[in-house]
């Protein structure tokens, strides 16, 4: 949902990079449906009974619903029932995809009961034609938004529905 002034600023300075200490933003296609079932794919996987994890490494692609992530590693802890996935810990420059929306960062923690992806490093966020950068952001798949933090950078381009919410300065 873009603000008022927000959608005044960018009427005034339709292509003003906007630099922030963060920003909330609106991710209206990423959602969680933890009912629907996980898929992953990969190169190779290592299980280990003792702390309940299994390795995956190479061309990772995992998908839920319309969500897709993908990285050369990601380690699923599972939870205390068998098969219940508690978290996903990508690593190696990961990429999340929803519809339009597309994430990219060095690491991301997915951790499926709160609903919520931390990714981190180097974190592209594009929405459209639009961008923003920061080191940190943190989306709540519930409410279908995002907590951006640590030197944000946002480029909007005019003319259509930008998908931001409001930053601060």
């Amino acid at each position: 949902m873009v603000r008022a002034f927000l959608l005044a600023a960018l009427l005034a300075a339709p292509a003003l990079p906007v630099l922030a200490q963060g920003t909330e933003v609106a991710f209206g296609g990423m959602r969680q449906d933890s009912s629907l079932p996980v898929e992953i794919s990969a190169d190779q996987l290592e299980v280990s009974q003792s702390d309940g994890t299994a390795l995956y490494t190479g061309n990772v692609v995992i998908g839920q619903g319309e969500m897709r992530l993908a990285a050369p590693r990601v380690l699923v802890v599972y939870g205390e029932q068998a098969g219940r996935i508690d978290r996903l810990e990508a690593s190696g420059g990961v990429t999340l995809v929803s519809g339009e929306e597309a994430a990219e960062a060095d690491q991301a923690d997915y951790d499926i009961d709160a609903g919520t992806v931390e990714m981190t490093g180097n974190v592209l966020l594009t929405q459209g034609q639009n961008a923003l950068t920061s080191e940190r952001m943190v989306v709540d798949l519930d409410t279908g938004t995002a907590q951006m933090a640590g030197r944000v950078r946002t480029v909007l381009q005019p003319g259509e529905g930008n998908g931001t919410g409001s930053g601060s300065q």
